[in-house]
């Protein structure tokens, strides 16, 4: 690394963590005023509300806002760099532009290697314990149950439920079905299914079995109360708020591998954050190249257009990515198309504006 590399390093680097820290405080302190009724009605301690909350509500904020303040950072002290004319000095001296974007590229990668290590792995638990704080003290709400649910527990065992009630921890008009092959060889139906976490039995309330002996043949059972071991948990009946923002990557790849063996389907949410932590950090080179090819020249609007520019760009890109994940939620589009295509798209845009930028 050459001196100029480092000077510019220090200012991509200094430049993005004092812009997170300045939006960040300003964050919490609006924060702080909306929620403060809501700390003073709950009569939670402050040492929680500052544990529990602001400590991991930081990081989680700081790794959302990070993709649009790194091409704010390189908009700003390029342009600044740009109009003092040491852009022009630098290049003249013989540097090439490709050889400029050296510790642009540098500085992209050591702030994308940082986003993906935090949203992969250190924030997910932290949200764990801000989203219990916040539906606790905050949103008071507890976690909602699924309906009309169909999944397959075992080879061969499929289980429907049509109601889990989360606030009574019970599975209505549950019926369980048993096949070898093609051949249904067993099915109980049952009004309730409640389990017991001490044994780790389901006890089915008002049940019918049916055992298909042959195609002529069934034994059927009835009774009030059946119990019985099976392959699921209450929690794979409950849909908490923002669920996949609590797990890991590998806890997303698993959930998603279990939930796709049992039949389940609505897990384009999950596929959607899985793809989002490798998609945003990648989109600081983009942004980067970006932001450098377009702050590099002066022009007449002066440093104020360039931020401008900037700042539409950025909302353009946010934009863009929510109305395609969008499409993979309601759709048809593939989770991973619906995350990526706003970085193929800019791809091109960087590529254009690298091409005009001055050599």
């Amino acid at each position: 690394m050459k001196k100029i590399d480092i000077y510019i390093l220090k200012k991509f680097l200094g430049t993005f963590f004092f812009a997170i820290a300045l939006i960040l405080s300003i964050s919490v302190v609006f924060d702080m005023a909306e929620k403060i009724d809501d700390f003073l009605d709950s009569a939670v301690k402050l040492k929680s509300i500052i544990f529990e909350y602001y400590f991991n509500f930081i990081p989680y904020f700081a790794n959302l806002f990070t993709p649009l303040f790194v091409f704010i950072a390189v908009i700003f002290f390029t342009s600044k760099m740009a109009y003092q004319s040491e852009i022009i000095a630098i290049l003249s001296n013989g540097v090439s532009f490709r050889r400029l974007m050296f510790p642009y590229i540098l500085g992209a990668t050591i702030i994308g290697s940082f986003s993906f290590v935090l949203g992969s792995y250190v924030i997910p638990p932290a949200n764990k314990t801000r989203l219990d704080f916040e539906n606790k003290y905050i949103k008071k709400r507890r976690e909602t149950g699924l309906n009309n649910i169909h999944m397959q527990i075992d080879p061969g065992v499929f289980v429907y439920v049509w109601r889990y009630s989360s606030l009574r921890d019970v599975c209505d008009d549950f019926s369980l079905e048993r096949f070898e092959g093609k051949d249904l060889i067993m099915k109980i139906s049952a009004k309730e299914a409640v389990y017991n976490p001490d044994s780790s039995f389901w006890t089915l309330k008002k049940y019918v079995k049916r055992e298909y002996i042959s195609p002529e043949i069934q034994i059927i059972t009835e009774g009030d109360l059946l119990d019985t071991t099976l392959n699921m948990l209450p929690s794979d009946f409950k849909a908490e708020r923002n669920f996949y923002e609590t797990m890991t990557n590998r806890m997303l790849t698993q959930y998603v591998q279990e939930q796709r063996q049992r039949g389940v389907g609505n897990v384009e949410e999950y596929l959607i954050e899985k793809h989002r932590r490798y998609a945003s950090p990648f989109s600081a080179f983009i942004l980067s190249i970006m932001g450098v090819s377009l702050a590099s020249r002066k022009v007449r609007g002066g440093m104020g257009l360039h931020i401008g520019v900037g700042i539409a760009l950025s909302f353009t890109y946010i934009l863009f990515m929510t109305i395609s994940t969008t499409f993979a939620v309601n759709g048809n589009a593939p989770p991973w198309l619906a995350v990526w295509i706003p970085n193929f798209v800019f791809i091109v845009v960087a590529g254009f504006l690298y091409y005009k930028a001055p050599k």
